[in-house]
Parts: C-alpha cells; sequence; structure tokens
C-alpha cells in the first residue's frame, strides 16, 4: 500500500503532499490543476521514464518521494533489502526520484541509491497502474496470459511453476545432448590418443625412478676395465705391494700410530694424538677392504649392458611423449586414466536421449493439464468479465478469451492467450485495442481487474494497489454510478487510486482529494496547500462543483444525494 506522496516542482506542481489510505482515493480538480502531474509524481517512484520536460519551469530538478507499506517477511521486501534499502519494523519503505533540469535522474529506494530498474522491479508486485498510456499492456499476449492464470487460482499458478522448472530442466539437457553430439568425433579421437598412451605405458610398465637408477648402471658397465684398475691401483697403494720397499698408506699410518704412542706417555697432547692416527688407521684398513671387494665383484658383463640399453630405449620413447621422465610419463598415465573416464562417461549419449524423452512426456503431461485449466478459467473469465461490461454501458459487449495452441511448447504451456472484445451486437470479435475506444478499453480493464480481485483464492497473486487514469473516459449518467460501484468493490480488496472527473465516481470514495490551482505571478501553478482532503460539507461542495461548475443550492442537494446512494449501493 501507498502510504503517502509528496511531490516538488514536477510540471505545476511547487510541492504537495498526498496522503493515501487504504480502500478507495479520487483525486478531483478542475482542468488544469494538475490532478495528472500527481500521478506523474507516482510514476517517477514507480520507475518511469525521466523527462527534464516534467521539471517545473525555473526550478533546478523535480523530486517526487513515496512511502510504502510492505509486509517486512514478503519477497518486495527481502528484494529491497537485496539492493541496500533499509525497511523499518514496521515495514515503511521509502521510494524517491529525482530528475535535473539538465535532464539526469537519480533513484533511491530505502535511502539507497538504486538504478531506475530496480524501483520497476519494486514496483510491479506493488502497484498496477491503468492509464490512457498503459493499455497497450493489455494487448500483450503476455499480459493476458497472466491475468488468465490469475483468474484460474493458486493450484493452477502451482502447475504452472512446476512446468516451468521441468521446461528449464529440460532445455539444459537438450544443450548439453547438442554439445556432446557436436563434439563426438572430437572426444573419440581424444580417447584414442589417451588408450593408445596409455596402453604403451602399460606395455613398458615402467617403476619410479627407472631411468635414473640405468642409467647409473650402464655408466658403470660402460666403464668397468677403467673402474677396476683405478679400484686395484687405490687398494695397491693404500694397503701395499706385501713388500718393504712398497709399505702402503695403510703401513705408513700404523707405523705413525707406534711412534706416537711410544713417546706420548711423556705428552697427553700427543698421546691424543696417537689415538686419532690409530681411528686413521682403522678407516684406512676398511678403505683397503672395500675397495678389493669392488674390484673382485666388478666385472665385465656385455650382456646386461645390452639389456641395459635396450630397456633406457623403451624408457626414454615413453619419456620424451609425455614429458621427458619416467616420473613424468608415470604421472601423465594417471591424469589421463581420469580424463579418459570422464569422456567415457559423458560419451553417454543414450542415456541423455532417454532422460530427455522422459522429461518431454512428463512435460506434455503438465502442459495438457494446464491447458485445461485455462480453458475452463477462460470461459469463467469471458463470461464475469461481459457480466461486468453490461453495468459499465457496454451492454452488448462481450470478451472472448481464446487459447492459440503453438507449434511446439514454450516456457509458459502449449498456448499463448488471446483475449477478443465484441464491442457490439453482431459485431466481429477484434483482439483489445483494435476498434475499441480509448474509454472502452478503460472499462474493459476495470472489469478485468474487478472479475480478477473477486475470484476466489487469484487475488492472492495481484498487487496491493490499482492506479486508474481516466478510466471512466465517455461514459456518464448510470454508467458511471456503476463504474464508481465496482471501484469501490475492488477499493474492499486493495487500495486504490483514481483521477476522475465523475462525481458519480467520486461519490463512491472512501478518501477525497482535491487538487485546486492558484494564481502566483500570472502563472498558473498548484502549491502545497492546494492538495487537500475534503471531509463533509466540503465534499459536497466539491461534487456539486464537478456537478454543474457552480455550486447552487440545486447542485447541493444533487451532491448530497450521490453521496448517501454511494453508500447504500455499497
Amino acid at each position: 500500500m501507498i502510504d503517502e506522496l509528496r511531490i516538488d516542482d514536477v510540471g505545476v506542481i511547487v510541492s504537495a503532499r498526498v496522503p493515501l489510505g487504504p480502500g478507495l482515493t479520487v483525486i478531483t480538480g478542475e482542468t488544469g490543476a494538475g490532478k495528472t502531474m500527481v500521478l506523474t509524481g507516482l510514476a517517477l517512484i514507480l520507475g518511469g521514464k525521466a523527462d527534464a520536460g516534467l521539471v517545473r519551469t525555473g526550478a533546478e530538478k523535480a523530486t517526487a518521494e513515496g512511502c510504502f507499506v510492505v509486509d517486512p517477511d514478503s519477497a518486495v521486501a527481502a528484494r529491497a533489502r537485496e539492493a541496500g534499502a533499509e525497511v523499518d519494523e514496521d515495514g515503511t519503505l521509502l521510494a524517491m526520484r529525482t530528475v535535473a533540469a539538465s535532464g539526469r535522474s537519480r533513484a533511491f529506494l530505502g535511502g539507497r541509491g538504486v538504478p531506475a530498474s530496480v524501483l520497476v522491479e519494486i514496483a510491479d508486485q506493488l502497484v498496477t497502474v491503468h492509464g490512457q498510456q498503459d493499455q497497450a499492456r493489455l494487448r500483450s499476449p503476455r499480459r493476458q496470459r497472466e491475468a488468465l492464470d490469475a483468474f484460474a487460482g493458486p493450484a493452477h499458478q502451482g502447475r504452472i511453476a512446476e512446468y516451468r522448472e521441468l521446461w528449464a530442466r529440460l532445455q539444459r539437457t537438450r544443450t548439453e545432448l547438442a554439445e556432446l553430439l557436436a563434439h563426438v568425433e572430437d572426444r573419440r579421437l581424444e580417447a584414442e590418443l589417451l588408450r593408445a598412451g596409455l596402453t604403451e605405458i602399460e606395455r613398458v610398465d615402467p617403476r619410479p625412478g627407472e631411468d635414473l637408477e640405468l642409467a647409473a648402471e650402464a655408466e658403470r658397465l660402460g666403464h668397468t676395465e677403467d673402474l677396476t684398475a683405478a679400484a686395484a691401483m687405490a687398494h695397491r697403494l693404500i694397503a701395499g705391494a706385501g713388500s718393504p720397499e712398497e709399505p702402503g698408506a695403510a703401513a705408513l699410518v700404523d707405523q705413525a700410530r707406534s711412534v706416537l704412542e711410544h713417546v706420548g706417555v711423556h705428552d697427553p697432547q700427543l698421546a691424543a694424538l696417537a689415538v686419532r692416527v690409530a681411528d686413521v688407521g682403522y678407516v684406512v684398513e676398511d678403505l683397503a677392504a672395500e675397495l678389493s671387494g669392488y674390484g673382485q665383484d666388478l666385472e665385465a658383463d656385455p650382456a646386461r649392458l645390452d639389456e641395459v640399453h635396450r630397456r633406457r630405449a623403451e624408457l626414454t620413447a615413453v619419456a620424451r611423449a609425455h614429458g621427458g621422465t619416467v616420473d613424468d610419463a608415470l604421472a601423465w598415465a594417471s591424469d589421463a586414466g581420469l580424463r579418459l573416464a570422464r569422456i567415457e562417461t559423458r560419451s553417454g549419449t543414450a542415456e541423455l536421449a532417454a532422460q530427455i524423452e522422459r522429461m518431454e512426456s512428463e512435460l506434455a503431461d503438465l502442459a495438457e493439464r494446464i491447458t485445461a485449466g485455462r480453458s475452463e478459467a477462460a470461459v469463467r473469465l469471458a463470461s464475469s468479465v461481459t457480466e461486468e461490461l453490461v453495468g459499465l454501458a457496454m451492454p452488448d459487449a462481450a470478451l472472448q478469451v481464446e487459447l492459440v495452441r503453438l507449434t511446439d511448447q514454450g516456457p509458459w504451456g502449449a498456448e499463448d492467450v488471446a483475449m477478443l472484445l465484441v464491442p457490439h451486437a453482431g459485431s466481429e470479435a477484434r483482439p483489445l485495442g483494435v476498434g475499441a475506444s480509448g474509454g472502452e478499453l478503460s472499462r474493459v480493464m476495470l472489469a478485468i481487474e474487478v472479475a480478477l480481485a473477486t475470484a476466489p483464492g487469484s487475488g492472492a497473486a495481484r498487487p496491493g494497489t490499482f492506479v486508474f487514469d481516466e478510466v471512466d473516459a465517455g461514459v456518464g449518467g448510470r454508467a458511471a454510478v456503476e463504474v464508481g460501484r465496482r471501484l469501490a468493490e475492488l477499493a474492499l480488496r486493495a487500495q486504490v487510486v483514481v483521477v476522475t472527473h465523475l462525481p458519480q465516481v467520486a461519490a463512491y470514495a472512501d478518501h477525497h482529494l482535491v487538487v485546486s490551482k492558484s494564481q502566483q505571478a500570472g502563472a498558473d501553478v498548484v502549491t502545497a496547500s492546494d492538495v487537500r482532503v475534503v471531509n463533509g460539507p466540503e465534499r459536497v461542495d466539491e461534487l456539486a462543483r464537478m456537478l454543474g461548475g457552480r455550486v447552487t443550492d440545486t447542485a447541493l442537494q444533487h451532491a448530497a444525494e450521490l453521496l448517501e446512494r454511494s453508500v447504500v449501493g455499497r
């Protein structure tokens, strides 16, 4: 619900505070007083087009601010918070729009700057505006489908939600299958290459680090004679030739130890050195033993060397193909195995095709149920709207609601919805907006909204506020009374704001606002005091003015009768 609207420097309005309450609020006033500018200000905070021409002449900017009251736990409040807006604990949500004379506009929601599109998104869930410029929306197949689905009730809308979720999953699965089929040859070739590489690695069966081990062995086997000679020479130098002429390093170290031990009793420092020389002797003896064993164990083995070269060639071929070393090849094999498994899993196009077939069957069943629901609701909606039109000075008019079968199922079902109007007896049914006047379309919109509001369960999905501009265009007399009565009926279920020039409509209001004009410096402007709430005698005076232009005794009597009849007619 809109609690209050404030407007500054919009069109001819200097400053206005417009209180709006629950039920039916009418806005009246003389031609040129600025009634439409009130709705223009409202359109700004609903995200409407910002035009520098809206700024009052001489002002720097136009400002419109609205105070909404929403359920703090509603989707609207959640979306506002998501945009950074603050929603008070009591559900108060402020929206503001400024338009500079240069044409630049800014939007605010809950004290936070937001794109104007956010205001549009919020407004779509809170307010429905019906005016001459909004009649194009009624001609939209999408809007007509939404109206019919809302009329069909919550259970029907639940089926549509289920259908849409399944339809989206079906599109994703179809896309996945198409991608698989489009790249099936690429994946087949990749799988063949992966299998060939894995087969070769499996045949060679390398061990981690095996290439490094064989390289060292090949180096040793290829230099057996040099290694044996070097070991023998080192052993001879350490162990000696077995004669006094060639004592060797071991014998010389032992002699040094003996000399030091003999005189070391006279000096602890020298005795310690003798111990260290003895340790050296043990090391030298161990080296001599190992060199002797190395020379005995190392033998030339041409057959083994050939085997090592052959094995290294196999490993080198595998390693070069997959990174350079055996360890690189083994790492590639691990990754390739996983990749091949994924390819083979994803290549299950038959499984995806089966899933698509099941979903298509389920979707067709849901679409059939939705079609049945729409068919039944179309008959009821057409009958309800036609009945309303009779009371709105269109006694021979009739609304037809038809389902137009689609070639392929769309995201909303198997058909579009077309609303056709038979404006006069014997005339041909035509799409809304073709051959109907603006006043007739306004009354059709009102009849549809009343039908939707009174349908069991359908009102829950409708916005809480309806704004009508010129809904009474082209009507008068008894028809005007019926327009007022139906607006009042709609206002029992929602907040309704109407700009009207008909006293028969204004008489049904719960709240009556009058916009009047005053003169300043020779120009017509509307000041803050010129938008006021009228009650009691003031309201009777305003209705009298609307009846005859002048407040006469006859007009006052007629106005009082209108008010009395509107109370009885509710």
